[in-house]
Formats: structure tokens, sequence, C-alpha cells
């Protein structure tokens, strides 16, 4: 075979692998298929391993009418002190969680199940009557979801969970001014890291529900990021086709979109806490610390943690990290609720309501809540833990 011959062939190999990874790049990012059974995994098959949590199977559609699944549960945060009077809470605390890739919910609900015991057991007084509700997500195409995934279809699934959880609250305790005020914490794990950040910096989220802290689980910066960290080669063309992408899940420019719009709005930020596998094979700890340095830059509230020993994708596999995620979502928690209490205390004038429970209407919590401004630049420092 001619030298010339050899060459061109080599050439148009090259171009034609470039033209497939730019069409065929969702069935790449996304692999709902793995493991091959999760189409037809069972809540119940796990119910066993939850430890008395009850998990129920719920349907909701997205705006184009695709219908996903989620997993949903409801359990006092202060373990055997429900409210007596469901007005008599000052707030519900949802956290809608997105799910990694390659995965179905159901091998998930054990560990988070872990998760929301040791919230439950966490011995927080403060805490008390509130209830938490967790709602896990199951994109389009993934375990039971109709569908085929991409970014564009993810958005809507993630506005979808979150209109979910604003009726089923409205439904739950009315429209009254007095009701407790939903606090909705978004958790993603992986690559349900940059469905989280979309949702929260450019989402359509009610405004009964904003958005108050994120958990991030393992997260990486984009896919951009990712495709020149998985093939550094300078011979191969992966990380030159960014220009073609068309899945970003860019949390690094979330962030400064989810800054910008807090200060526009005259609100604090959400509260926002990293948690990081500490022996990640997948995703370099470079990712989690030009994440917590981007959020301290941008005067973000952040906190960074490890899970020790853990690999990608069993941060809260392990004890440890089971331990930090329940950590996570009760200091959220807590932020929140000191944003609730300053809202208050201010529409009352700088006096403490005489009615135990009484709640802000929603029309005047975000001009209120700028007394929250202090205490997130408290934390917009970030603190980086490892156990």
């Amino acid at each position: 075979m001619p030298p010339v011959v050899f060459v061109g062939l080599l050439v148009a190999l090259y171009i034609w692998k470039c033209m497939m990874l730019v069409v065929f790049q969702n069935k790449i990012i996304y692999m709902p298929g793995f493991p091959p059974n999760s189409p037809w995994e069972l809540i119940e098959n796990y119910a066993n391993h939850c430890g008395g949590i009850k998990w129920t199977d719920e349907r909701t559609r997205a705006a184009d009418g695709t219908d996903l699944a989620m997993a949903m549960t409801t359990v006092p945060m202060q373990k055997g002190k429900s409210p007596t009077d469901k007005q008599a809470a000052m707030a519900h605390v949802y956290v809608l969680y997105f799910q990694g890739n390659a995965a179905s919910i159901p091998p998930r609900l054990p560990d988070l199940s872990w998760v929301l015991r040791n919230v439950s057991d966490s011995h927080n007084p403060d805490l008390a009557p509130l209830q938490i509700s967790f709602i896990c997500l199951s994109y389009r195409g993934y375990w039971t979801s109709r569908g085929r995934p991409s970014e564009p279809g993810l958005r809507l699934d993630a506005e979808a969970g979150v209109r979910w959880i604003s009726q089923y609250h409205e439904q739950l305790y009315g429209s009254a001014s007095d009701a407790p005020q939903p606090i909705l914490l978004l958790w993603g794990q992986s690559i349900g890291c940059g469905v989280a950040t979309n949702l929260a910096a450019t989402g359509k989220i009610p405004e009964n529900v904003p958005v108050r802290g994120l958990l991030l689980e393992t997260p990486f910066l984009s896919v951009r990021t990712m495709l020149e960290t998985l093939y550094p080669q300078k011979w191969l063309p992966y990380k030159r086709l960014w220009p073609f992408l068309r899945n970003h899940l860019d949390s690094w420019t979330n962030m400064e979109t989810i800054a910008n719009t807090a200060k526009e709005m005259g609100r604090p930020p959400p509260n926002i806490f990293i948690l990081e596998a500490e022996r990640d094979e997948l995703v370099p700890p470079e990712h989690a610390e030009r994440l917590l340095e981007r959020c301290q830059d941008l005067g973000l509230p952040v906190e960074r943690v490890k899970s020790p020993s853990a690999f990608h994708s069993d941060a809260i596999m392990r004890i440890e990290g089971k331990r930090l995620a329940a950590r996570g979502v009760v200091q959220l928690t807590k932020q929140a609720l000191s944003g609730i209490r300053d809202c208050r205390h201010l529409s009352h004038g700088g006096k403490q309501p005489h009615r135990s429970g009484e709640h802000v209407p929603h029309n005047s919590s975000y001009a209120a809540e700028r007394a929250m401004d202090k205490h997130g630049s408290d934390q917009a420092r970030g603190r980086e833990e490892t156990l």
C-alpha cells in the first residue's frame, strides 16, 4: 500500500471517529442501561436493607410530557418528635436527590436511608418538630423513567422534580401565610452535581420553594474538564472536540450565575457542602479544590469534606461518608432555618412573634433575608476537613 494511501486512511479514520463522538455524545456520556438489570429494579427488593425507612414509588411528568419515576420518604428530623399539628413547625425540609451515572435509584436507597436515620438521630433539639422529605428523581431513560437522556432533557426533569415538591407542599399545608416554609436542598452525586447546579443557576423554580442549599457529592467541574482529565494524550481527539459539546454540566460557570442571581435578587445565596471521595479514581481532587476556591472567590458560603478511603461511587457507602453526608444535611438545614428566623424577626420590626411557629409571608422573604448576608459571609471562606 502506498504511503499516501495509508496516511489518507488514518486521517479518514481519525475524522470518522471524531464525527461519531460528536453525533453520539449523548449515548457516550449517559449510561442509563447500566447495570443491565437497572430498569427492573424494585424498591421492594431493598426494603429490608433500609432500616425501617419506608420508600414509595411516585411519578411525575416533565414539561415535554416525559414520564419520570421517583422514590420518596418522609421522616422526622428528630426521632420521635413529629409535629402534633402540621402547622406547628416553622418549616418542612425537602431534599431533591439527583443520582450519578450508570445506576438506578433503588440500590442507592439503603445508603440514603442510613443517612436519614443518622439525621434523625443527630440530637439537634432545634430541628424538632421539623420533618424531612427525601425525593430521589430518576432522569429520563434511567430506572423506569421514559425517554432518552440529554442535558436539556435533564434540565426539564430537575424542574419537574421541584414542581412536584411545590405542589406536594401546597397540598400538605395549603397556601396560608402562616404555613411552614419549605426548605429545598439539592443533593447531586457525580453527574447529578451538574444537574443540581444547572437547576440552582438557571432552572425554572417555583417562587415558594427557593433553593436553600446544595450538597455536591464527588463533583466535577464540567464535561469539558473531565475530557481533559480522562484523555490528556495530545494525539487523542476528545478534548479538542469541546466546541461541539451539547452537554456541559458546567458547575464552574453555574456557581457564578448562582452568586450573581442572589445579588441581583437581594437575597443570600444557597449554602454549599462539598463531599469528596478521598481515593476518587475518576475525578481528581483538583476538581473539588478548584470548585471550593471558585465558591470562595464568588463569596458563596461553602464547606468541603472528604469521605476517608472512599472511591468515586462509594462516598456514602462508607460509614464515615454517611456521617458526613448526614452532617451536611443537618448543617444546610440549620443555615436555612437561621435565615428564616432572621426573616421572621425583621418582618416583625425586630420583635419576636408571639406565636410559636409563626411564618413570614413569601412576598417579604427575599427582602428580609438580607439579614443572612453576614452569616453567609462568615462562612464564605469555606472549611476543608479530612477525617
